[in-house]
């Protein structure tokens, strides 16, 4: 029998495109990345879009992962940023986070629907987490990168919805919940965020039945 894999997801430096010069062709290099870029951005306003309250489910399943890309990078972006700050920047009680880890034999025994809530469970448990940090953080400097996780963690819920998963329902309380555990720090808080946004949020993704209709 074979041993269980548990993946924690390390942190690895971001692609980055390099344009090379090419005479005439560079004026299609530029444009093809600005077109791109262009793209990523009119997605990600759909996404805000629908992170309004009271607006029904997308049309269409959003299955660019680029999306998450830049939601994972601007979560690293506050984890490093959390990381230099020297002042107003503590975690004023414990908060219980998800676990980030992954046993990708537990995992893949779960079906679909396990699979979701565990991740929106997650997603709803750093929300709360973020929101107290939030009020406990008076340095104004981390205050936009922690509003910014925030309504990213909304966004994250618009693409779920977007794939016709079922809405999920908050517990009364933390108490149950399985697969869980407690940060003190700030940092350590926003070093959760990121790794469960590239772990078990990716793939969550990657696996969408919606996204593989949509492909095919």
């Amino acid at each position: 029998m074979c041993a269980s894999v548990v993946h924690t997801f390390p942190s690895s430096p971001p692609m980055t495109h390099q344009p090379t010069t090419v005479g005439k062709g560079d004026t299609l290099f530029t444009k093809l990345l600005w077109t791109t870029a262009a793209g990523l951005l009119a997605l990600l306003l759909i996404v805000l879009e629908w992170t309004r309250p009271g607006l029904p489910t997308p049309l269409r399943p959003i299955c660019d992962l680029r999306v998450l890309d830049h939601f994972i990078k601007e979560a690293r972006d506050a984890e490093v940023a959390m990381k230099s700050c020297r002042e107003g920047c503590s975690l004023s009680d414990s908060v219980t986070v998800p676990q980030t880890t992954v046993d990708f034999d537990v995992w893949e025994k779960k079906n679909a629907l396990e699979q979701a809530q565990e991740v929106q469970s997650g997603l709803w448990l750093l929300q709360q987490a973020l929101s107290l940090l939030r009020t406990s953080v008076t340095n104004t400097a981390m205050h936009s990168h922690i509003d910014n996780s925030i309504r990213n963690l909304l966004s994250i819920n618009a693409v779920l919805r977007s794939l016709n998963i079922q809405e999920y329902t908050p517990p009364a309380s933390t108490a149950g919940l399985e697969g869980t555990w407690r940060v003190s720090s700030a940092t350590d808080l926003l070093q959760v965020h990121v790794n469960f946004l590239r772990g078990k949020v990716r793939l969550l993704l990657l696996d969408a039945q919606a996204c593989q209709q949509d492909v095919s």
